[in-house]
């Protein structure tokens, strides 16, 4: 029964909404929630590699982001997040791909669904957001949160095809 599973792609379609209802929790919690900083205070008392980083400073959305206008720890945590939000729609991305491919049967196809059903759903978390006390939707979010999911699909892709050629 689970091989079948596998097989038609529905064994692959419980991962994605896990992903989703972790995704969708997430969102429904404030900031002040989720925040990490006492965590990162403790566990980076001696500021690692804070002279490199320094020297960092870039604009995402309206915000200068920089240890100088954050501070070391919320610097620290906004890559920890801006990570998780590529992070989660990677694998998103490549659960729904996993459990499309086997119904659409064309890579081309599940690759494109794959990534508007996960890009979709990036911007219906931002809207969420929206609703969500202390939070804030941002559409560059929906766009890294877009290329995780991208970058997965690419990914397997890339591993199908080399497969489907080995196996010619």
């Amino acid at each position: 029964m689970l091989k079948k599973a596998r097989k038609n792609g529905n064994f692959y379609f419980v991962f994605p909404l896990v992903i989703m209802a972790v995704l969708f929790y997430s969102s429904a919690q404030t900031y002040e929630t989720q925040s990490q900083l006492s965590l990162l205070e403790r566990l980076l008392s001696n500021e690692p590699f804070k002279e490199t980083l320094e020297n960092v400073s870039f604009q995402y959305a309206d915000d200068v982001v920089s240890i100088e206008e954050k501070g070391y720890f919320s610097f620290v945590e906004f890559f920890i997040r801006k990570l998780a939000h590529f992070g989660s729609y990677f694998l998103l991305g490549s659960g729904f791909f996993l459990s499309l491919l086997p119904k659409i049967k064309t890579i081309g196809f599940a690759a494109f669904f794959s990534w508007l059903s996960a890009t979709g759903y990036a911007g219906m978390d931002e809207f969420h957001q929206m609703l969500t006390q202390d939070r804030t939707p941002l559409f560059q979010d929906v766009m890294l949160d877009s290329f995780g999911a991208l970058t997965a699909i690419l990914l397997c892709c890339l591993i199908f095809s080399r497969t489907k050629r080995r196996a010619l």
